[in-house]
């Protein structure tokens, strides 16, 4: 098989993600390329969770609609997972139950519990599903067995050694009950792929960026990526912080960009939605400030464990009054690496808000890559003034925000001679001066404000097109949605359907002119949007118009939209 996708299931606080953590390390070394994504709860202990891994020999940047191989700890994990099933897959499954539902699926019992109950801990039935994997697909144990040993070198002999005899105790039950399901080709990658989650890599690349400080409040999807700056930050003398809420999260990092570092914050929707009157702050000081979003369910606490695009609009309008931003929409787990580094060199030069609006489903999934393009990444510091221009100045004629043709005006940071200014939240004149009454002050500065991103061209690399001229039907889409997209119109040409995709990479400033020829060019347009109400449909009707040609496709149970269902979707409209 050149791809094959498999899933372990049970109840949360069972070691599902560390029977998944495994596989996949041990998959991705091996040289195959991986992607797995986390269906998980908002409990410690109890409801359903489970991991899921896509293997190919080709890079994926999807999960997989189907289930070949389903590693079931108990039966709500079949009642779950089994519409995903197929009748080429197989159910290995704990024989402490009998399964229930499975007529028409092959299934296999193993001993799972008993084994681990006899080695000292029930807990450790998800070594014993790793032995039963690797049996299932002709795999050598060794590697597992390594893996584990070096996983759990920190806790003593006694405990790599009842683990890696769990782990051998399944292979030997699976082979002794079950002939070889499957077979991977063998593979072995040009060179060693790098295994990493779409918050990981935000945080490498705040971090190539040039990002030296960060303040976040733990919140579910985005925590990851405080997490990842506080074990690396520090190496490039750094500094993370956790804030008491993100009202203050999102302060300090203004704080930290007014003194000339290069700051971040992230968050998820509820916490955004707090920052609202800071970005304010932000825009009305004219100081560079980079926010990541991991969208997930909502609205109010919502569904913090499950994925969704619903705070577009949030993100392209929140906060009282009007300021100029920009919104960049990562597109795969490579991109949010990559556009964090071009959200820093934004923020800076255009001294305005960047949002990097991410959601779980890219946020939370790991994926195999083919290393990063190091020589790509270029930090482009901008707009600060220098010492020499300052000393030419009289004491107290610094124009902070000096009305110029680009909008941009100098920018100086604390501690510069003749440099020092007042961060106003108030309106204020060029010197940074309050003057709240005046009209033509006000004007002045608005327009000054709005002008800043006139420079800006976001169809350079805001919207990508893949297909043929003139489609009958155009797919749309922004941010994760790319990878099922993406197969769902390959699946469509191959079916002899001429659908071509569009999808976006910045919302704000809209890449206007890409996307009004795209759309004009084709017959009928699908948008497919992560959330309820059609946010990304309704931007692109206030944006472009043509709003006859817009047909939606939606999904906001909380799980990634799947190429099935796109595939569907796009059937019944060239119907």
């Amino acid at each position: 098989m050149q791809q094959l996708t498999w899933k372990v299931g049970g109840a949360q606080g069972e070691g599902i993600d560390s029977t998944g953590e495994i596989l996949g390390a041990v998959l991705n070394r091996m040289g195959y390329h991986t992607f797995a994504y986390r269906h998980f709860m908002s409990l410690i202990k109890g409801g359903h969770t489970n991991y899921k891994i896509r293997i190919s020999t080709q890079p994926v940047h999807y999960h997989g609609d189907l289930t070949d191989i389903l590693i079931a700890f108990d039966q709500r994990t079949i009642d779950e997972n089994k519409a995903e099933l197929h009748q080429n897959s197989i159910v290995i499954y704990d024989s402490a139950f009998e399964p229930q539902g499975l007529e028409s699926i092959p299934c296999c019992g193993i001993p799972m519990r008993e084994t681990a109950a006899k080695l000292g801990n029930p807990i450790i039935k998800n070594m014993v599903a790793i032995g039963v994997t690797a049996a299932a697909l002709n795999l050598d144990p060794a590697p597992f067995l390594q893996t584990v040993a070096s996983r759990f070198a920190s806790k003593g002999e006694k405990i790599v050694a009842i683990n890696k005899n769990a782990i051998q105790q399944g292979y030997d039950h699976y082979r002794e009950k079950e002939k070889q399901r499957f077979k991977l080709p063998d593979q072995t990658a040009q060179e060693p792929l790098m295994l990493i989650s779409g918050n990981e890599a935000a945080g490498f690349g705040a971090l190539a960026g040039g990002c030296r400080f960060l303040a976040a409040y733990p919140i579910t999807p985005a925590t990851e990526i405080m997490y990842w700056l506080v074990n690396h930050l520090p190496d490039y003398g750094g500094k993370v912080v956790q804030v008491e809420d993100e009202i203050g999260a999102c302060l300090m990092a203004i704080g930290a960009n007014y003194a000339g570092a290069r700051a971040m914050t992230s968050t998820s929707g509820p916490g955004f939605s707090l920052m609202q009157e800071a970005i304010g702050l932000a825009g009305m000081a004219e100081i560079p400030l980079v926010i990541v979003d991991v969208q997930r369910g909502g609205p109010a606490t919502g569904l913090p464990t499950r994925t969704e695009q619903s705070d577009l609009n949030e993100i392209l309008y929140g906060s009282h009054g009007e300021i100029p931003r920009i919104v960049i929409t990562p597109a795969t787990i490579t991109d949010c690496f990559f556009r964090m580094i071009d959200a820093f060199n934004l923020a800076e030069h255009y001294q305005c808000v960047v949002i990097v609006a991410t959601d779980l489903f890219l946020g939370m999934s790991k994926q195999s890559i083919a290393g990063l393009d190091y020589d790509a990444v270029k930090v482009k510091r901008s707009g600060l003034i220098g010492d020499e221009s300052l000393a030419d100045l009289e004491p107290g004629a610094f124009k902070r925000y000096a009305v110029t043709e680009s909008g941009i005006s100098p920018r100086s940071i604390p501690g510069q001679a003749n440099g020092m200014y007042v961060a106003l939240s108030n309106e204020h004149d060029e010197q940074a001066r309050e003057e709240m009454e005046d009209r033509h002050n006000r004007v002045t500065q608005m327009e000054k404000r709005f002008r800043k991103l006139s420079s800006f061209q976001p169809d350079q690399w805001g919207a990508k097109y893949y297909g043929p001229d003139q489609p009958d039907l155009l797919l749309i889409g922004c941010g994760s949605t790319y990878a099922q997209l993406s197969e769902a119109r390959q699946a469509l040409e191959k079916a002899g359907k001429k659908v071509a995709h569009l999808h976006l990479h910045i919302l704000a400033p809209l890449p206007a002119t890409s996307v009004g020829f795209a759309v004009e060019q084709a017959q009928k347009c699908l948008i497919v949007d992560n959330n309820f109400t059609g946010q990304l449909k309704g931007l692109l009707q206030r944006e472009i118009g043509l709003h006859q040609k817009f047909i939606l496709h939606n999904r906001y149970d909380g799980m990634p939209l799947t190429v099935g269902e796109i595939i569907a979707r796009a059937n019944e409209v060239l119907q």
